[in-house]
């Protein structure tokens, strides 16, 4: 078999540990009520997601530091035998506790895949084929994130909830054999001293940060004790943070990676667009069942043409980096994002379907490139060595401005629907219960006259959040900005030609 035939199983395993990686993010979304259901545990909603998100995002910076030191192989081969194992284990759950542990260990598990598969794309495939590639991968990575809700719906209706978690074994095992067999690292690793301090540090504030945002305004109040308490100890663990990267010999990230003026503006856009990119993958299904009564599954299948869309320009945007700058593109990323929210904002309660589909799609268009464009850009001066950090931490970034995005916007969202609420509606007590709306029985039991009201009040606070989402839109345009006018085939082939 040759080198390039090779590299097609290669491929193959890198975007099934991409695709069921991304999934377990969301998957899980529309599934909740028969998970709960079946094993109460109603208080502990939040943390089926939660210990998820908390275990992944901790764990992107250290496997990304790790498979720079020791190598990717074993370090992919790691993260998809403890996803698998995790997966099983969330199938098997007889508790809600139990099901949270089991998340976080399939969480660490995807920590490991994500970073590493697109840093292994820069090691072994042609730099004159990279943008194709990873183009592909970034549209797996926006499709498999958008589609998570819709399959979990598919799966659960059909077969039954353990099976979003059964799924991951054959495609894992598929993945797990084909990296095994086809690839081969010929890179030589320097053994270096690991920043366990960092490490702990770094966990910390992941940790810290992620569960103040995730409980607070729901399970503890955001002036509570609980919640203040999380925030300080996340904002003295990252100063202690940034100390301990600057004395280390080996440090978890480098501060020289944020010398480059591409790299530092690409990882800054990315954590701005994840923010605006899952606004959007929220906001327009809850229109779409709040406002105009559609179902659960006819929601998520409109989000169909978004994820189409997101898909073409990841793909396109990553074969147009060997002709034009990544500035260059994302700046058109950035324009047709921006027209997409503007005209979000502007939906109305008798806004036909076809429009609503028409601003998906400019959503869509503006948000692809974002998935292949500074996934690229990040390791365009990286070295080799450092290509896993690169990518971990853009990663873990994007990851930190998904989950601020959807606790700030929820908070206005919220916010905004309850103070537009007439007294007499919320004393009727449907504008406390959100899913009264939701639910076309419930719905159905709704007076037409103040179910009018409660429609366009849900609808003038999705528009309005739309609307705010253009600051974090505005931040993430300024970095792109600021990027430096480098395209794949500019500077990387000089810096391979010196390594």
């Amino acid at each position: 078999m040759t080198k390039e035939t090779k590299l097609i199983p290669v491929m193959a395993a890198l975007i099934l540990g991409i695709f069921v990686a991304s999934l377990d993010n969301t998957i899980v979304a529309t599934s909740m009520g028969s998970i709960i259901g079946e094993l109460g545990g109603m208080d502990k909603y939040v943390w089926v997601t939660s210990a998820y998100l908390v275990a992944e995002m901790a764990g992107m910076p250290i496997f990304g530091k790790l498979s720079d030191m020791y190598g990717r192989k074993k370090f992919y081969v790691f993260g998809i035998l403890v996803f698998l194992i995790g997966s099983i284990l969330c199938g098997t759950a007889q508790t809600m506790v139990q099901l949270c542990i089991f998340r976080a260990i399939q969480g660490i598990g995807g920590s490991a895949l994500m970073p590493i598969a697109f840093t292994i794309i820069w090691d072994v495939v042609p730099m004159e084929k990279r943008g194709k590639m990873s183009g592909m991968f970034g549209a797996i990575f926006g499709l498999s994130s958008i589609a998570g809700p819709l399959l979990g719906s598919f799966i659960t209706d059909t077969f039954h909830w353990r099976w979003i978690f059964y799924i991951n074994i054959p495609i894992g095992l598929i993945a797990l054999a084909l990296i095994v067999v086809f690839y081969n690292e010929s890179k030589v690793h320097t053994r270096q001293v690991i920043d366990w301090a960092g490490a702990i540090l770094l966990v910390s504030f992941s940790v810290a940060l992620m569960f103040a945002l995730e409980l607070g305004g729901d399970t503890y109040e955001w002036g509570s004790w609980q919640i203040i308490g999380l925030f300080i100890l996340a904002l003295v663990s990252f100063i202690a943070f940034l100390f301990v990267e600057k004395v280390v010999k080996d440090p978890i990230l480098p501060y020289s990676l944020f010398k480059e003026r591409l790299y530092t503006n690409s990882v800054l856009s990315g954590m701005f667009y994840g923010g605006v990119f899952m606004v959007s993958t929220i906001y327009i299904p809850l229109y779409i069942q709040g406002v105009t009564g559609g179902t659960a599954t006819n929601s998520g299948l409109l989000l169909l043409p978004m994820m189409v869309a997101c898909s073409v320009t990841a793909a396109t945007g990553g074969s147009l980096a060997n002709k034009f700058s990544y500035k260059s593109i994302m700046i058109v990323s950035g324009i047709i994002l921006g027209i997409g929210t503007v005209l979000l904002g502007t939906l109305e309660a008798s806004t036909p379907r076809w429009v609503v589909t028409i601003y998906m799609v400019i959503v869509g268009l503006g948000v692809g490139p974002s998935f292949s464009i500074l996934g690229m850009a990040v390791l365009q001066k990286a070295l080799p060595q450092q290509r896993g950090i690169a990518s971990s931490t853009s990663n873990f970034l994007r990851s930190l401005g998904m989950t601020l995005g959807i606790t700030i916007f929820g908070v206005i969202q919220k916010n905004r629907f309850m103070d537009g609420l007439p007294e007499a509606i919320k004393e009727h007590g449907t504008g406390e219960d959100s899913s009264a709306i939701l639910s076309p029985e419930l719905r159905a039991q709704i007076p037409a006259d103040i179910l009018e009201k409660i429609t366009d009040t849900l609808t003038s606070s999705i528009t309005t959040t739309f609307l705010w989402t253009l600051i974090p839109l505005g931040l993430a345009f300024v970095f792109i900005l600021m990027m430096s006018k480098e395209k794949l085939t500019d500077s990387q082939m000089q810096m391979e030609d010196q390594v």
